[in-house]
């Protein structure tokens, strides 16, 4: 065999090693991303991105953190919006997304009660704004859904902008505010990747197999030993509170990260929609990355303002 011959069989044999690794690749790539319902390398790689740009806000400047806050949810209240017309209730998006802005700036500017106050501005004027769109035969709304559409932008309001203005009254703490809304995010994330680690691993004994089909109590275990782990440590190197605040933590969070997980797979299902959008690769829309972190804001809130935090 001459030599040119033997480079030729050297490079079919390279080509075919190759080939049978990118087609494992795949195929174990395909067998996580059904068991875990996501594409794990886009997943990552989403999401490195957007830690980066959450970090640098938070410890930049607070109002850049604020205006993120904004932005995020924002886009939440138009995907919830677009959601809820799939299934024929028709949420005003303008209407919800500036009512969003108003209690998030209510937050802002004056705290709890400018939450609170943003919250009633906000519902009048979609109550209001949803009464005059049916009174206005070119848009053809069918004045039947009228009550079921108000009710549905009130949920809206609730779930994405007053949660979310939980975040912006811990990182405007007195004390450490920046650190309170870091423990928020790394314990729920914490959450979801002890959950994930465990259920692709050993996940066998499906939690709730008609809301979610992907859970696992296996899930839920590793999730639990991961919050408390994140609780712990971060309570003692950051929060300079005892460690029990960080079991804690750990604990309220758990069980608010996952009911919250559910309540938006029950609500998705309900509405007939398999994500809020696909603007997040590996992760489907803004809203179901906030699933877990909107009812987890306001746990993290009531410890903190139960420890004095605000005083």
């Amino acid at each position: 065999m001459s030599g040119q011959d033997r480079r030729d069989e050297l490079r079919e044999e390279l080509r075919a090693q190759i080939g049978d690794a990118k087609a494992q690749f795949e195929a174990t790539n395909a067998k996580i991303e059904e068991k875990a319902g996501r594409n794990l390398f886009l997943a990552i790689l989403s999401g490195l991105i957007f830690a980066a740009i959450f970090l640098v806000t938070l410890f930049t400047v607070q109002w850049a953190f604020i205006a993120l806050v904004a932005a995020i949810v924002t886009v939440a209240l138009i995907e919830l919006a677009a959601a809820f017309r799939v299934s024929g209730r028709r949420v005003p998006r303008l209407g919800v997304a500036i009512g969003g802005l108003i209690i998030v700036g209510g937050t802002a500017f004056y705290g709890a009660r400018g939450a609170l106050f943003g919250l009633f501005i906000a519902s009048a004027l979609l109550v209001i704004w949803r009464l005059l769109e049916g009174l206005v035969p070119a848009w053809e709304v069918p004045p039947k859904t009228l009550l079921r559409d108000v009710f549905s932008g009130l949920f809206t309001l609730v779930y994405v902008p007053f949660l979310a203005s939980m975040a912006i009254l811990l990182v405007q703490a007195p004390d450490r505010g920046e650190w309170w809304v870091f423990a928020l995010v790394l314990i729920v994330v914490s959450v979801d990747v002890g959950a994930y680690a465990a259920g692709v691993t050993l996940g066998k004994h499906k939690m709730t197999p008609r809301i979610s089909p992907n859970k696992t109590w296996e899930g839920f275990a590793g999730a639990a030993v991961a919050a408390i782990a994140a609780g712990v440590a971060i309570s003692l190197l950051a929060l300079e509170q005892p460690w029990w605040v960080g079991v804690l933590l750990g604990v309220v969070v758990l069980i608010t990260a996952t009911g919250g997980d559910l309540t938006e797979s029950l609500i998705k299902r309900n509405l007939g929609v398999k994500d809020m959008s696909s603007w997040i690769p590996g992760h489907g829309g803004f809203l179901d990355r906030l699933d877990s972190l909107l009812p987890s804001a306001v746990a993290v809130y009531g410890v903190a303002l139960s420890l004095g935090v605000f005083a």
